[in-house]
């Protein structure tokens, strides 16, 4: 029963990281597909008013893709966080059941953080800032901010306003975007901390009973 419940828990991580990758892809390449169509609209509207509607529209929809796309990464994170730990505990019943394997496992028999760790990278270990910055959550984050820049540029292009303003439009529309996708990220690393730890590390301790 152990045995077909880690096999489930290893097809549906596969499974979704699959769906991960093309929903990934689909949107990059709307995007770039998107910037195609940008220049070759220009290129017959001389870049006129009918252009930027044609724009607004192209890239108000590429945001809400983008968007759609990072909470789907995101979702998939926590989905793919719950499959590791299920998968660790699946491997702390197996070591209750014949303690001497335990040493032959490379990832983790515990379900807590450091566990989590160990099963995820056992060779790098923890590393709580270069993880989430090297992950594809963050990658679609920056490339929908940029878009979200490039749309605040486009409204105030409409708007008539002068170039400098226009630029910072682009970079407070940029930099909102990424700000509040983060500030949501971390909220939600904050509530995933509090979850319930069944198989955490044994802490090693001195003679005295106190930790080292």
């Amino acid at each position: 029963m152990l045995a077909t419940e880690h096999w489930s828990l290893l097809a549906t991580r596969s499974t979704a990281q699959a769906e991960i990758l093309s929903r990934i892809t689909t949107f990059l390449m709307l995007v770039s597909s998107s910037i195609v169509g940008l220049a070759l609209i220009g290129q017959v509207t001389r870049f006129d008013g009918r252009f930027i509607a044609f724009a607004l529209v192209l890239l108000g929809m590429l945001v809400v893709i983008g968007t759609l796309t990072q909470m789907r990464v995101g979702n998939a994170a926590i989905e793919d966080l719950a499959h590791v730990i299920g998968m660790n505990r699946l491997r702390a019943g197996y070591v209750e059941l014949d303690p001497a394997i335990e040493r032959y496992f490379v990832t983790s028999a515990h379900d807590d953080s450091r566990g989590v760790w160990q099963t995820y990278n056992h060779l790098a270990g923890p590393r709580a800032i270069l993880q989430p910055l090297a992950s594809s959550g963050t990658f679609i984050t920056f490339v929908t901010a940029g878009l979200a820049g490039a749309f605040g540029a486009l409204v105030a292009v409409a708007l008539n306003a002068p170039g400098p303003v226009v630029g910072v439009v682009a970079a407070a529309c940029g930099v909102a975007y990424f700000g509040i996708s983060v500030m949501l990220g971390l909220r939600q690393v904050r509530r995933l901390a509090r979850r319930l730890v069944l198989f955490p590390a044994p802490v090693s301790g001195n003679a005295d009973g106190s930790a080292k």
